[in-house]
């Protein structure tokens, strides 16, 4: 097709070299890789869930290797021998080869529909044209060159980042726990610059940090204690001194936790993930602004889960109009290659100088430019129009393929970051929904079934999503 870029052409031509019989580029492809800008596709109608028979979706791979060359048995057996097991991946865990959009394939050929987006990351799916060009494009011409020199994606970059939200100044990173650790100095540098401003003598000031009940902020020793699971901190204390958590959306709680000449970082999270899907409404989240200001705390955003369109918003906190000193994001942003970022005021970025924080890979032109092409779709209107319309629809249709099942407290969540709280564990579900090909996550105590489609699902993929977890609540009787 004329119209594709060279750099499309090539990734077409070598997307069919490698699997002749199984991919062609449709004209889907061909619209979405004319332009890194190319326009959304009209919104589709939601329709009702149905619960009962399911057509099979009918997605082609990008890429798809035969099943047979890719010996599962062997992945499992140097993974378990070879790999430190943090995970506790089962030995009948899918491996999988290949996907395309909201779908994903393993070696038996079996077609799974992704929710889980690579918890909150494949943004756009998997193998998207137009970020498969422009890493591949990229890859062609310069991957790494440091941090000493510059180079044009990732200005690029962040010039759309801070015209697009309240910051001024953006850092690099290469993941969520490396922003949330950089927040915590960026934050402490802050506090030491206003005592010296108004004492060049001064020796003291406020160092503490302040979170909140659910939070995860990552994993990584003080990410790990802002964290509130006692299972994930526990095993590694004692952590660095000087942290307290108060009550999610309590605004009398974070009141005695937040102490003026003390705490110098309060990190919240606008719509809570990990901890099972709480989204912060506005009196709660400009109360704590309010309380910050008065305290001269720096207020932080954890926007790794939440941030890039998850919630039908470019970023999570929009949605109730307060901003932060400090914004934290990471997961969605390059669609699948690992980065981060600290999006700050100026002022924040003032006392920062060279050689206070750094990082050998943040920010390098391969990662950014990927970033670049997800960024470019997300912040679309109708891209983010259909997030919030896909979001509603799967509130929708669990609330109403649910409502008789005893097992189901509620139904909540923001776009398409939606929780299902059940009065019961919710891991069963897992493996039964997997069995009959969705993927899904879990949240919370464990009692939660955390659903994180790609941005790009659709309406009969919702609608399929819905009938599956419908069917498969039985096994929580068995």
């Amino acid at each position: 097709d004329c119209r594709l870029s060279p750099s499309t052409r090539r990734v077409h031509a070598l997307h069919s070299r490698i699997a002749p019989t199984a991919y062609r580029p449709t004209m889907m492809h061909a619209a979405a890789a004319v332009s890194l800008r190319a326009p959304v596709p009209a919104l589709g109608r939601a329709r009702p869930p149905t619960a009962g028979k399911r057509r099979p979706l009918q997605v082609r791979s990008a890429i798809a290797p035969s099943p047979a060359s890719v010996d599962a048995d062997r992945v499992r057996k140097d993974e378990n021998e070879c790999v430190v097991n943090t995970y506790g991946r089962t030995l009948d865990a899918p491996v999988f080869t290949h996907g395309l959009g909201c779908k994903m394939w393993d070696t038996e050929g079996k077609e799974y529909l992704d929710f889980c987006a690579g918890i909150a990351v494949n943004c756009l799916g998997h193998c998207d044209p137009d970020w498969v060009a422009a890493v591949t494009e990229q890859a062609n011409k310069l991957c790494h060159v440091s941090n000493l020199y510059h180079t044009e994606p990732g200005a690029t970059l962040a010039r759309k980042l801070v015209d697009t939200c309240f910051a001024d100044r953006v850092f690099y990173c290469n993941s969520g726990t490396e922003a949330n650790e950089g927040a915590i100095k960026f934050a402490r540098k802050v506090q030491m610059t206003r005592a010296k401003a108004a004492d060049p003598d001064a020796t003291e000031w406020a160092t503490e940090t302040v979170s909140f009940s659910n939070c995860f902020h990552g994993r990584t020793l003080g990410a790990l204690n802002l964290t509130w699971k006692e299972q994930y901190r526990a095993p590694f204390e004692p952590l660095s001194p000087g942290h307290s958590f108060a009550a999610y959306g309590d605004l009398e709680s974070a009141e005695r936790a937040i102490v003026k000449g003390k705490t110098a970082a309060v990190f919240v999270e606008p719509v809570q993930g990990e901890g099972g899907i709480f989204p912060a409404d506005k009196a709660f989240l400009q109360g704590l602004k309010d309380i910050c200001e008065a305290a001269g705390a720096v207020l932080i955003f954890d926007e790794v889960q939440c941030g890039l369109g998850r919630t039908g918003y470019l970023w999570g906190h929009q949605s109730v109009d307060v901003t932060p000193d400090i914004m934290t994001v990471a997961k969605p942003l390059a669609g699948g290659l690992p980065i981060g970022a600290i999006l700050c005021t100026q002022e924040v970025a003032n006392a920062m100088a060279p050689g206070d924080h750094g990082s050998t890979f943040a920010g390098g032109p391969l990662v950014c430019n990927a970033a670049n092409a997800v960024f470019d779709k997300v912040s679309d209107e109708k891209f983010l129009a259909n997030v919030t319309a896909r979001g509603e629809q799967l509130r929708s249709g669990l609330r109403e393929a649910l409502k008789d099942n005893g097992h189901v407290k509620e139904v909540r969540g923001s776009g398409l970051l939606v929780g299902v709280q059940l009065d019961c564990p919710a891991g069963p579900m897992v493996g039964e929904c997997r069995k009959n090909g969705l993927l899904i996550l879990t949240a919370g105590a464990g009692d939660v079934i955390r659903l994180l489609p790609p941005l790009v699902a659709t309406a009969t993929e919702v609608d399929a999503a819905v009938g599956i977890i419908a069917e498969a609540m039985r096994v929580l009787d068995e």
